[in-house]
């Protein structure tokens, strides 16, 4: 099997997680624009159920599995490896199929009374099958990632994207007819296919690359495993109380921004449209540099886990390092876009710059979410699962309370739902650096935090000019993909004369080996 050091590893992730994202923007244009707000709102309403039976499902076992591989690989114990993935997979499945069942029986108690729209009940019920779909999927990524191989990750996440984007123009158009709650649940269905597209590459290259056979004496790998699942319950049920508590945030959120929205005298439809901004347009904008943070965490855990394991003290710290370097760089490009081109680009994409209002609040502390991914990987590689599920709940009650304190207010509104979402962010990411900082020692440099204004702020006040007095071309369109284009190559070319992204890192680019051979 292919493994990777940690860079390369996660170069292969960034790689195919930026263009999942670019599909995944694709995806949202294209629903926006056959459903408008509305129906995008409808839609966004059954994602949190969605990856609330999720978590439940999958009781954080991925992130577990990765650690526990991780550490057999390095004692070479093969048998134990089996072991995980039997166990882990008979939890799953069993889970799968009791919390599907959940779904379906309560989605029209969900839709009609929390939500407070009915209409919701048709995408809830069409997403009901993923649930043991992508439970499997996770257990294969989990293993593939703690043998540091993340190929497997990288490509099924494209082809999960790929075939989604192929269906959802076609199975929303056909069921538009039908109503605009019709075509959100055809939305759904596209994402069903999506996963289990990427089951089927996932479950053909664990078949050809694996080094035992998982059905043969599987019964008796299982009832011999009592210790395995012991480990992975130790791991993964803090692990799942940090999901959980996210998810249930997530799950809570538009149940408590349509209430909310209610009590301050928003209509129904009004407040649908209204959470169909914020959730569907805004929120995947402000986290479109996590698809770097979450390569960032994917590599990290099983490398620090691995570390750990040796007790390579330096090695963990460098990791860090690496991570938090790299996610406030990654970070800090978007954020300065976002801020300086709000109008533009939520015009462009989805036809609705009066949402840029969002953006422009938003976008200054994304920094604080950027960073969060990595953190939490490395407190989970750590064996610090159990703090990190406390600063988590900790960050969704306070969000929770905000949402409800600012949405119900008439001069806030759903304006006070996104000034809640960032208070959360913000307090969790603090919480789990100042628990990094006491456990490990670590803290990230000053010297760090200053080169990173000066490119940010820098960037942002020439990007301004341009935004100003760049108007060479007549097509609006191409006028902002030039101020773009000038924005990224001073961004990144302060980035290098700051030495934020090192020559040593740069060399683990496709692209940069290439021109080293020319």
């Amino acid at each position: 099997m292919s493994k990777q050091t940690f860079l390369k590893g996660t170069i292969i992730l960034i790689l195919a997680g930026f263009v999942t994202k670019i599909l995944g923007f694709i995806n949202r244009m294209v629903m926006a624009r056959i459903m408008g707000s509305e129906g995008v709102g409808l839609y966004m309403m059954a994602v949190p159920t969605m990856l609330l039976i999720l978590t439940l499902t999958q009781m954080g076992l991925p992130v577990a599995i990765s650690k526990l591989v991780a550490e057999a690989e390095a004692r070479g114990e093969t048998s134990k490896i089996k072991q995980i993935l039997v166990v882990s997979l008979t939890i799953t499945i069993s889970l799968g199929a009791i919390f599907t069942t959940a779904m379906i029986l309560l989605s029209p108690y969900v839709a009609s009374h929390l939500l407070t729209d009915a209409r919701a009940y048709y995408s809830l019920i069409a997403v009901a099958p993923i649930v043991p779909i992508v439970a499997v999927s996770a257990v294969l990524r989990g293993y593939f990632q703690g043998r540091q191989n993340m190929k497997p990750t990288a490509y099924s996440q494209m082809l999960e994207q790929i075939v989604r984007i192929t269906l959802v123009a076609v199975l929303s158009t056909a069921f538009l007819p039908l109503g605009i709650e019709y075509a959100a649940a055809g939305a759904m269905l596209s994402v069903i296919a999506g996963e289990f597209a990427s089951l089927l590459y996932m479950l053909f290259l664990f078949k050809r690359k694996k080094s035992f056979k998982l059905r043969r004496k599987f019964f008796s790998y299982l009832g011999e495993g009592k210790q395995t699942s012991s480990q992975l319950l130790k791991i993964a049920l803090p692990t799942t109380g940090s999901r959980l508590i996210g998810t249930v945030s997530l799950f809570f959120e538009p149940i408590i921004v349509a209430q909310s929205l209610a009590i301050a005298g928003v209509a129904t439809v009004v407040a649908t449209k209204q959470y169909g901004e914020l959730a569907g347009f805004i929120i995947p904008l402000l986290t479109l540099p996590t698809f770097i943070t979450f390569s960032l965490s994917t590599s990290l855990l099983p490398s620090i886990s691995e570390a750990a394991a040796k007790n390579q003290q330096n090695l963990i710290h460098t990791r860090l390092e690496q991570a938090m370097r790299l996610s406030f760089v990654a970070g800090g490009l978007a954020m300065v876009v976002l801020l300086v081109y709000p109008e533009q680009i939520m015009n462009f994409m989805y036809h609705a710059p009066e949402a840029s209002g969002f953006l422009k609040v938003m976008a200054p502390f994304c920094l604080f979410l950027y960073i969060q991914g990595p953190l939490q990987a490395a407190l989970q590689a750590l064996d610090l699962a159990k703090p990190a599920m406390y600063n988590s709940l900790v960050g969704a009650v306070v969000k929770t309370a905000a949402i409800f304190v600012l949405a119900t207010r008439p001069e806030f509104g759903i304006m006070g739902a996104a000034l809640a979402i960032v208070v959360g962010f913000v307090l969790v990411t603090l919480l789990h650096l100042a628990t990094i900082a006491k456990n490990a020692g670590f803290s990230i440099e000053l010297r760090v935090i200053l080169k990173l204004a000066i490119l940010i702020g820098g960037t942002i006040y020439l990007s301004t000019l341009f935004k100003t007095y760049v108007h060479v071309v007549s097509n609006a369109l191409a006028e902002l993909l030039l101020q773009l284009s000038l924005t990224a190559v001073l961004y990144l070319s302060l980035m290098l004369l700051l030495n934020l992204l090192k020559k040593s890192e740069i060399q683990h680019f496709p692209l940069f080996r290439k021109l080293q051979k020319r």
